[in-house]
């Protein structure tokens, strides 16, 4: 008697049958702290909030993970990348799982996507368990990569980055940007987020 594969196992499965078989040329992925962070650093203040209260996201560490960035050395071949592989962009039917949201599609170092999948089950309260299933099947873990606490500071910041900038279209996301830039300032690595 057979069982059925867990659907972390097919999507890896999946993952590695399609990472040969691209039909597009990608674009190479050249990832810098300086154009995710700095463009993006500038928070405006609530108007409720103390001044200065975003003044950490503003002096962010840009200049430490750029310097650490340059070092880091995946163990996995480069590859297509997804851009944003995070939970909500995996659409669910039965046992089948497809990633969609495809826009930011890349080719490069692994360590991107696969950290991302780490950050947002550590942030939004998947589990460890739900992580170390998926880096299981997929047959990889990247905390395990040397550089991986520079690849996880630097998805972070990029989350926080990326929803402050869109505070001025969603404005009722401020306190929560604001409660993730204090536990950016804090290095609060467990800090439970809440989607935005």
């Amino acid at each position: 008697m057979s069982v059925a594969p867990h659907p972390h196992e097919q999507a890896a499965r999946r993952r590695c049958a399609y990472a040969g078989t691209m039909p597009l040329a990608l674009p190479q992925l050249r990832y810098s702290p300086r154009s995710t962070a700095r463009p993006e650093s500038t928070v405006p203040d609530a108007p409720e909030s103390p001044p200065g209260t975003t003044a950490g996201l503003r002096r962010t560490p840009a200049d430490r993970l750029e310097a650490e960035l340059a070092e880091v050395n995946c163990a996995l071949p480069t590859g297509p990348l997804q851009g944003d592989p995070q939970h909500r962009n995996a659409l669910h039917r039965g046992d089948e799982v497809v990633l969609c949201d495809w826009d930011t599609v890349a080719y490069g170092h692994p360590g991107w996507d696969l950290v991302t999948i780490e950050v947002h089950c550590r942030r939004f309260g998947y589990g460890p368990e739900h992580y170390e299933d998926f880096a299981t099947a997929y047959g990889y873990d990247v905390t395990t990569l040397a550089g991986y606490p520079t690849l996880s500071d630097l998805r972070v910041l990029r989350m926080i980055t990326t929803n402050a900038r869109k505070v001025h279209h969603a404005p009722e996301s401020i306190h929560e940007v604001l409660r993730r830039v204090h536990g950016l300032e804090n290095e609060d690595l467990g800090m439970r987020w809440r989607i935005l």
